[in-house]
C-alpha cells in the first residue's frame, strides 16, 4: 500500500536524516527534470553536500519560494548558487547556499539499473542534452511524454 505524505512533513524528516549524516532516496515527483530523471518512475538518492560539490552540472535539492525543487546547477554567482530543470526550456531559479539541501548521488531505474550521478557518460549526455537549442529539448519533451517513457 502507497502512502502519500505531506511535502513539509517529508522535507522536514528528509532534512532531518541528512543532518544525521544519513543518504535518503525517494521517488522523483514532477517533469521539470525530464528527461534524465522521470516523474514517478525513478528514485534519486541524496546526501548532505559539500560546499566544492556546489558546481556546473550538479544536481541539487533546494529549497525556493517555500518549495523544495531538484534541479541542475547552471552557474554560481557568489553566494547564490542559478539552477534550471533539464526540462525547463529557459527558466532559472536562484538560491542562496543555505537553501542547498542536498547533491543527487544515484538516480534508480525501475528495471533495477543504477547510475552514479558522478558518471561520465551521464554527464556527457546531459550536457548534450542541454546544448540542444530549447525548440528541439521542447519537442523531444512533448514526443517523450506522449509516449510515457
Amino acid at each position: 500500500m502507497k502512502k502519500e505524505v505531506a511535502n513539509d512533513i517529508f522535507f522536514a524528516e528528509v532534512e532531518r536524516l541528512l543532518a544525521r549524516g544519513e543518504s535518503v532516496t525517494m521517488l522523483v515527483r514532477g517533469d521539470s527534470m525530464r528527461p534524465l530523471l522521470r516523474d514517478r518512475i525513478d528514485r534519486v538518492t541524496i546526501r548532505r553536500h559539500r560546499p566544492h560539490e556546489i558546481a556546473k552540472g550538479a544536481i541539487l535539492l533546494f529549497r525556493h519560494g517555500g518549495a523544495y525543487a531538484m534541479h541542475r546547477v547552471k552557474a554560481c554567482a557568489g553566494s547564490e548558487v542559478i539552477l534550471a530543470g533539464d526540462g525547463n526550456c529557459g527558466a532559472t531559479e536562484r538560491a542562496r547556499c543555505e537553501d542547498i539541501i542536498a547533491i543527487a548521488v544515484s538516480i534508480a531505474r525501475p528495471d533495477g539499473k543504477i547510475i552514479n550521478c558522478s558518471d561520465r557518460r551521464l554527464r556527457i549526455a546531459s550536457a548534450a542534452w542541454l546544448m540542444l537549442p530549447p525548440f528541439a529539448r521542447r519537442c523531444i519533451l512533448g514526443i517523450t511524454k506522449r509516449l510515457k517513457t
